[in-house]
């Protein structure tokens, strides 16, 4: 069983740590504890990779530990001592991280001024010493086909024929319209799965921050969004303001003199009016506008970075195209679209599989996360996005595109969708865009409004202004079969969020609506549901709880707690949580008395006779549930108690006081709440959600598509 995995190259400049940081994802899926140990380093300063991988995957790993030795230090010992003496150092130091991991990640030489005489075999023998299986990495930039073909043979041969266990060769940074035919032909002539990556502009460009950095550049304008921009090209602004015009590319960085004002205030016009977007402007000679134009600058484009240098523009450009981007904790977005690269041209699921690295009993919430991706990737659906102008669903989106989680569709004004993404440099290209008020879905939908709301009185001309809501219009795109799902609520209410899928998402089913203040309206559950509710899936440090109901139904009587009991169960077995449910009260088995344990007791009676296949527990106590030492006293014997995975709580107050304290308390990752019982799929985010959270809602949306309702809800 491999314990470890040796990445590795030939030589510089094959963009190896894009293979890394996928080999950290696919190992944090499937294994809790993974270490990182990179042998030799260069002395200058923190490990960025690591600092990356650290922040990413919040690995608990003391940094003093990741590296064995510095270069200086390792050719001086080899020198003196031998290679030998070097090899064991470096084992030693190895073993030393790897008795505390499950998998440890090696992350081989640079091959960049290293001063190491064949390094190629030294990698080897580290590898072999390790007992770890290796993974060459082949750089392809600037190569032909051909070259390339030939170099990774070679490579494969190298590394096998120094005794190293292969596990597959990866080609990196090839020519897009080569890749095809790189990959068939490698294919059938090696003997070990490879994988071929084209290169991706965007993951060598500099961040605006990382030129600012470099260059010593003071910043006159612009916010952190602005300067994390990937600069993909520069524009040398000397002439007319119409030729710069015609030269502008997206992402380019403006590099004019600072007297300019003319092409600083025409560059950022351009911006603002998305033709193309920009990734700042450099000023040289230390030239500065004057305020004014500052401040017209500043209303322009707001965010977007205006920099001041003191040399002039040729030794600029000079260190300028010397500039490469590297993966680091600055820059998370980069990270993204490596991982979406790495994604999508590596078999991930028969590489894992090759690794065999051993599997957790632990469900950490990292592991559940990566889980909810990968299951929605492998069975892409579309998911409407109404809230297209807020600016976290817009980073939310770039990062499930780049991953390639979904297919989105976007809600709003399209100018103000594309601006806004312009301005915090945000890459949205294959979202598809749709303003309800200008669409030629607006007059379908005002149709299919009024006939479902007839009976309310609803008329076409009242339809007609409804559907330009998003939240309307996006539901009637899930209910027309032009989205599979729908999530919102990032700056709506729940109410705002969810009364359309009362009104028009409809089956069967009879429903009693929510009472209160969290949804009013005449929802619609589906077939064997008697009411919509929710859960939480509450990630702690070992695995993973399903709360509900903790966000819909404010004071459920026993039926209404039986069929939440019973549709929290689908969810969780949907999710990968074998359920066993806890029906909650303050008091355990037959110990109390009163009508609200009454309720408790005659709903798990209902589920029982309603689903005899499930194991439940109730009413017991929220301690008796999930602490085994306690369950042993209070109820030995139950299948449930000390181990329960789906929690139902006996009203609003009690479970949405609980999972917050939880989440507060025990640090517990709370994703949610995910509605169940509508026919399809709509789901309501917090007001305070993060990026990461409306990711994995959109993800959970995603999954609930690719199984019809009605039948999961049957299992």
């Amino acid at each position: 069983m491999t314990r470890s995995v040796y990445v590795t190259g030939t030589d510089r400049g094959d963009g190896r740590q894009v293979v890394e940081l996928g080999f950290m994802e696919l190992l944090t899926r499937q294994v809790d504890r993974v270490g990182v140990f990179r042998p030799l380093v260069h002395d200058d300063g923190p490990d960025r990779l690591f600092e990356l991988l650290r922040a990413r995957y919040r690995l608990s790993q003391d940094p003093a530990t990741v590296n064995g030795m510095g270069y200086e230090e390792a050719s001086a010992l080899q020198a003196e001592q031998g290679t030998d003496e070097l090899v064991s150092t470096l084992v030693d130091r190895f073993h030393a991280v790897a008795r505390d991991y499950d998998v440890v990640l090696v992350l081989g030489t640079d091959f960049a001024d290293t001063q190491l005489p064949d390094e190629l075999a030294l990698n080897a023998r580290l590898a072999n010493e390790f007992g770890a299986s290796v993974i060459p990495v082949v750089g392809g930039r600037g190569q032909s086909a051909e070259s390339v073909r030939a170099e990774t043979r070679n490579a494969y041969r190298a590394y096998a024929g120094l005794g190293c266990d292969v596990l597959a060769m990866i080609v990196n940074r090839v020519a897009g319209e080569d890749r095809d035919k790189i990959a068939e032909r490698l294919g059938s002539r090696l003997p070990v799965p490879c994988h071929v990556l084209p290169d991706e502009p965007a993951l060598s460009a500099p961040t605006v921050a990382q030129i600012t950095h470099a260059l010593g550049a003071r910043v006159l304008l612009g916010d952190d969004s602005g300067l994390a921009r990937d600069v993909l090209d520069f524009v040398f602004g000397g002439a007319m303001l119409p030729n710069l015009l015609s030269a502008l590319t997206p992402g380019s960085l403006v590099v004019t003199p600072g007297d300019r004002a003319d092409l600083v205030v025409g560059s950022l016009a351009a911006h603002s009016a998305g033709t193309p977007p920009i990734a700042g402007v450099l000023l040289t000679l230390n030239e500065v506008p004057s305020d004014e134009i500052l401040t017209l600058a500043a209303r322009l484009a707001p965010g977007t970075p205006v920099l001041s240098v003191p040399g002039n523009s040729f030794p600029t450009a000079a260190r300028l195209f010397s500039l490469e981007g590297k993966l680091n904790a600055a820059t998370p977005r980069k990270a993204e679209r490596a991982l979406g690269l790495f994604e999508r041209y590596v078999d991930t699921a028969g590489l894992l599989e090759r690794v065999s690295a051993p599997s957790s009993d632990r469900v950490t919430p990292m592991m559940f996360e990566h889980k909810l991706l990968e299951r929605a990737r492998a069975d892409r659906r579309r998911v409407v996005l109404p809230e297209g102008t807020e600016e976290r669903v817009l980073h939310a989106a770039e990062v499930l595109l780049r991953r390639g989680v979904c297919d989105l569709t976007l809600l709003g004004p399209v100018d103000q969708i594309r601006k806004k993404a312009a301005d915090l440099g945000i890459d949205i290209g294959d979202a598809q865009l749709i303003d309800p008020a200008a669409s030629a879905l607006r007059d379908t939908f005002a149709e299919k409004y009024a006939r479902l709301r007839a009976h309310k009185g609803v008329t076409v001309e009242l339809a007609y202004d409804v559907v330009t809501d998003v939240n309307y219009f996006g539901t009637l795109m899930v209910q027309e079969g032009l989205a599979d799902g729908m999530v919102s609520g990032s700056v709506h209410s729940t109410a705002a969020t969810i009364r359309p899928a009362f009104e028009i998402i409809k089956t069967k089913g009879a429903a009693r609506s929510p009472s209160d203040g969290a949804v009013a309206g005449d929802g619609r559950a589906k077939p064997d549901a008697k009411i919509v509710s929710s859960v939480f899936f509450m990630c702690l440090a070992d695995k993973v709880l399903v709360y509900g109901d903790c966000a819909v139904n404010p004071d459920p009587d026993a039926e209404q707690l039986a069929d939440i009991a019973i549709q929290s169960a689908a969810t969780a077995e949907q999710f990968g949580v074998e359920p066993r449910i806890a029906m909650l009260s303050y008091s355990t088995g037959t110990s109390g008395s009163g009508a609200d344990v009454d309720k408790v007791r005659e709903a798990t009676e209902l589920v029982r006779l309603r689903r005899s296949d499930l194991k439940i527990e109730g009413p017991i106590q929220y301690d008796a549930a999930v602490e085994p030492t306690v369950a042993a006293t209070k109820l030995p014997g139950s299948q449930v108690a000390g181990q329960a995975s789906v929690l139902i709580f006996p009203d609003l107050n009690t479970g949405n006081n609980t999972y917050k304290a939880v989440q507060r308390s025990a640090g517990a990752i709370a994703v949610g709440p995910v509605l169940q019982g509508l026919r399809k799929p709509v789901n309501d985010l917090s007001r305070g959600a993060l990026v990461q959270d409306i990711v994995n809602t959109v993800a959970i949306t995603a999954i609930q598509a690719q199984t019809p309702l009605e039948k999961a809800g049957d299992q």
